[in-house]
């Protein structure tokens, strides 16, 4: 009978890595190494009949000979050997096993018939199977990372709040990278491959409870099972943003995915009103994922669609006002009320409508002061700050990141130019504010935040 836990996956006691190897480059190294760099505090049971030990670990000939429990077994064999592997990790009552191995439904209709016989495996034997064709977990509480990709090339996100449940490990892997070249923590990462077994319905059910999970970013090829996806998706969605990508909305992505994890990825209508249907936001591209994952992280959901420009630069705050109106953002008017506190207060060659320009003249001040005294009437905020006025100085960061703290609404920074622009956004993002370099990417960022509560 299935056991639905899966929670041993993300904290297990020991691990066993079968199809152990000393050699440098061999993906079951690179595993043992991102254990070790992580600081997994477990044990750690290399297994290959050809070694007696690896990097001065002792190195089993079986998973059966190992004398204590193994809560995880990690499969790093070619495909033809897995079944029978998968004897020695079932007598030796492995809780579950991730297979990294490929050749499987991608493959044709060997590699079919190989996950066929898997899937009865995992039903008869109550083994829970991560994969085939993944690259498992990577958990930054527990210390767990089994991606085989070398943390030299793909450096690893520092602790954060967000979460990354992925079928494609590609995905997995370019997310990962780009999340700690962003400065954007995680709290884990999880590709599931082939979904022999575990899949996106069994992770939502267990991140729905996991504490230190804040924000879910879903990257979908198919799904496992629609209807208790839809049940698990409403649960997480209640407690906690959940957002997803669909790939295979059109022909060649759909052949695309049939051929690296053997999905069906099916009509892209239908995800799109499951995902309305559960709660779950909507986001299209590689870009806007990136977004959401940047947004979500740092800043409450929105309430609405309507938003408040400020800006020092006429011309660009246009520009601002233009893309949001693109991703049918509301930029109204302030009220009557409003647009005469701000002129009480603001210099008369200022525009105090919507986008409020403060002009060259600005100060650290202004910004703040038209921030929240107008912020009553709006969803969200979009901040340009163009660096060129000598009034400005480093202190507005600080300011501007108190300030938002205090409204308890989405305050989004877009801050266009050079060096001294560049070096200004990373201080923004230390101060927990999301920056964009342009206007469409702002607009972009705060149309995300919007669909928490509004598609």
């Amino acid at each position: 009978m299935k056991n639905n836990d899966i929670s041993f996956f993300f904290n297990p006691k020991s691990v066993a890595i079968i199809g152990a190897s000393p050699v440098a480059g061999k993906l079951s190294h690179v595993i043992m190494n991102s254990l070790k760099d992580i600081g997994y505090p477990g044990a750690i049971y290399p297994v290959n009949p050809k070694y007696k030990s690896i990097d001065a670990v002792e190195c089993y000939h079986s998973a059966t000979d190992i004398k204590a429990d193994v809560d995880v077994a990690i499969l790093c064999i070619p495909a033809n050997g897995v079944l029978k592997a998968m004897d020695d990790v079932i007598k030796k009552k492995v809780k579950g096993a991730i297979i990294v191995s490929a050749g499987f439904k991608e493959a044709g209709h060997e590699g079919v018939e190989l996950e066929e016989k898997l899937k009865k495996i995992s039903r008869e034997a109550g083994i829970r199977i991560m994969g085939p064709n993944c690259l498992g977990i990577f958990d930054n509480i527990s210390k767990i990372d089994t991606f085989f990709i070398l943390r030299e090339r793909v450096r690893r996100p520092s602790l954060g709040g967000l979460t990354i449940l992925s079928q494609s490990g590609s995905f997995a892997g370019t997310i990962m990278d780009e999340l700690s070249a962003e400065g954007l923590g995680v709290a884990k990462i999880v590709n599931y491959g082939n979904r022999v077994d575990v899949g996106e319905s069994d992770c939502l059910e267990y991140i729905a409870e996991d504490k230190s999970t804040k924000v879910v970013g879903l990257y979908m090829e198919s799904v496992d099972d629609g209807k208790r996806f839809i049940e698990a998706a409403k649960r997480c969605t209640q407690k906690k943003p959940v957002f997803a990508i669909k790939v295979g909305r059109h022909e060649a992505g759909m052949s695309a995915a049939k051929s690296h994890t053997g999905a069906i990825a099916g009509r892209y209508e239908i995800y799109s009103a499951a995902f309305k249907k559960a709660g779950i936001i909507e986001v299209k591209g590689y870009s806007e994922f990136l977004d959401a994952c940047k947004v979500l992280s740092k800043q409450y959901p929105a309430e609405g669609k309507m938003v408040l420009i400020v800006t020092d630069g006429g011309g660009m705050g246009a520009s601002v006002a233009d893309a949001c109106s693109d991703f049918g953002l509301i930029v109204a008017e302030p009220s009557q009320k409003i647009k005469e506190i701000l002129a009480s207060k603001l210099p008369p060659f200022c525009a105090v409508g919507n986008p409020i320009d403060l002009t060259g003249s600005v100060t650290d001040d202004d910004y703040v002061m038209a921030l929240r005294e107008t912020m009553i009437e709006y969803d969200a905020a979009i901040i340009m700050v163009l660096w060129g006025p000598p009034t400005l100085t480093d202190k507005l960061i600080g300011m501007l990141a108190d300030a938002a703290a205090e409204l308890k609404k989405p305050v989004i920074i877009c801050s266009p130019g050079g060096e001294y622009s560049h070096k200004r956004n990373k201080m923004f993002e230390e101060a927990g504010l999301p920056v964009f370099s342009s206007p469409e990417e702002a607009a972009r960022a705060a149309a995300v935040l919007a669909k928490t509560t509004h598609s």
